[in-house]
């Protein structure tokens, strides 16, 4: 006799039909039926999915050490659990990641998967309820409203660790390349009009300190989210918990999941508050906006090569053009500036969401942790991408460079605090209308040509205070 396709299960509202081989139940298939929105399930998510098994697996522990919980069940849940947080059921977490009900579905998605791999690890059938049920059972002591939100969180948490990796070697490879660079003179820019001279290394080491910089903001930020509402259940009272559960959970919580969780000080304020998830995306919306402009800066000065700023070169990826041959494009920073867009536009949805929460809870936490579950994984690729396939092969002709940097008109900035302002700018007029170099116009001036070489001979020590200039203008009259 063959195996039914199908089995029935029960859910308050009456019987339902789902596949016989599926872990997940009657829940899970309404919502699949209810929220078909994105394509995505929340598989898609495994950070999410892992940390919700680590948070059921702290419950239970949590449940059994307080006499709430049969040992032989505690024991079956944990290892249901281990199950899904090694990613051996993922396929098993099939609703969609956008969700009324304020993340139930997803709940009861891992309550039913969690169940059903646990009644088969007791050898009993899957569905058999009055052994051990989703409720009843692996939900015991919980609430969507306390469990879900701890385990965005907790995966939040997590996810932040590989986009700091990320960060870091992102910066590394901007400092390294700033190193071989120290000696390239070049011109600055300010308003994309020559300002006065720096190095290549200058430029670059600026661009390692700011992603550095952000680092150390997503470090603060990411320490927010450590603080949980596990144990305050449907608004944060606490209900159907005994004294000291939500302590216990969030002690096993840390050890299981490696995340330093506490309980929050208010938990009716933890429920109802996203703050420390508005304030992540802020900080990834700061970050993406940071490294857009870097890579704005890299297109523009990889412009060219024949035509345009032609200050650097960035390696060749891949053919730029299916109709002009040679043509090479800045694929990668173009990459990292499409993802920082998505990340601008998703603080945006997520502060929306954040401020539509109403009275003892948000029942928007799902778009939140979609949205920032992808600008944390699309940023932490996005900068391991931007720094091996683009920044670590910056190359530049110095030659040209310090060429160009000879002929600058803006070289006279150098001269201000001997001439004045109203006489340099006499002079750069000079230059601009004749075309001739700075150097030139000066000869029929004043000036003795000693100073004039002192000072503009070697545009190198024009990139930082210098205290022989300042002798060479004390010693000149006025």
């Amino acid at each position: 006799m063959t195996k039914p396709d199908l089995r029935t299960e029960h859910d308050p509202l009456g019987p339902v039909r789902v596949p016989a081989d599926a872990y997940w139940g009657a829940n899970t298939a309404r919502a699949i039926a209810n929220f078909p929105v994105t394509g995505r399930p929340i598989n898609t998510l495994p950070g999410l999915v892992h940390a919700l098994a680590a948070v059921k697996q702290a419950c239970a522990a949590a449940n059994a050490e307080m006499g709430l919980l049969k040992p032989v069940l505690a024991d079956a849940i944990v290892r249901a659990c281990i199950d899904v947080r090694h990613g051996r059921l993922d396929e098993h977490f099939v609703v969609d990641v956008v969700q009324g009900g304020a993340g139930t579905s997803t709940n009861m998605n891992a309550n039913e998967v969690i169940a059903n791999r646990a009644l088969e690890l007791l050898g009993c059938p899957r569905g058999e309820a009055a052994v051990l049920s989703p409720n009843d059972h692996v939900n015991l002591s919980q609430s969507t409203n306390d469990t879900y939100p701890t385990a965005i969180r907790v995966g939040l948490y997590r996810e932040c660790d590989k986009l700091l990796d990320s960060l870091a070697h992102l910066a590394r490879a901007f400092i390294l390349k700033a190193e071989a660079f120290d000696d390239v003179i070049k011109m600055g820019r300010t308003q994309l009009q020559d300002a006065v001279p720096m190095t290549l290394g200058q430029e670059l080491r600026a661009c390692g300190v700011t992603i550095s910089a952000a680092r150390e903001r997503l470090t603060e930020a990411r320490t927010l989210l450590c603080e949980v509402n596990l144990g305050g259940t449907a608004i944060g009272t606490g209900i159907n918990t005994i004294t000291g559960y939500g302590e216990l959970a969030c002690q096993h919580l840390a050890q299981i999941a490696g995340v330093p969780v506490r309980p929050a000080t208010d938990l009716i304020e933890a429920t109802q508050d996203v703050g420390a998830l508005v304030q992540l995306s802020s900080i990834l919306k700061g970050t993406a906006a940071k490294l857009s402009k870097i890579c704005n800066d890299l297109r523009l000065l990889s412009s060219g090569p024949d035509a345009g700023f032609a200050d650097i070169r960035l390696p060749a990826v891949q053919a730029g053009s299916s109709i002009m041959p040679g043509k090479v494009n800045p694929v990668l920073p173009e990459l990292v500036n499409q993802i920082a867009f998505l990340i601008i536009g998703r603080d945006v949805t997520i502060t929306l969401a954040a401020e539509a929460g109403q009275l003892q809870l948000n029942p928007f936490e799902p778009v939140i942790a979609l949205s920032l579950f992808d600008s944390v994984s699309e940023l932490a690729t996005g900068c391991r991408l931007l720094a091996d396939r683009c920044v670590s092969g910056i190359d530049s002709d110095a030659d040209r460079l310090a060429a160009r940097v000879q002929g600058a008109t803006a070289l006279v900035t150098a001269l201000t605090p001997l001439l004045g302002y109203k006489a340099a700018t006499t002079i750069a007029r000079t230059s601009h209308a004749t075309g001739q170099p700075i150097r030139q116009v000066l000869a029929t001036g004043p000036i003795p040509a000693a100073v004039i070489d002192e000072l503009i001979r070697d545009p190198v020590r024009l990139t930082k205070p210098s205290p022989s200039l300042t002798a060479a203008h004390a010693s000149q009259p006025m």
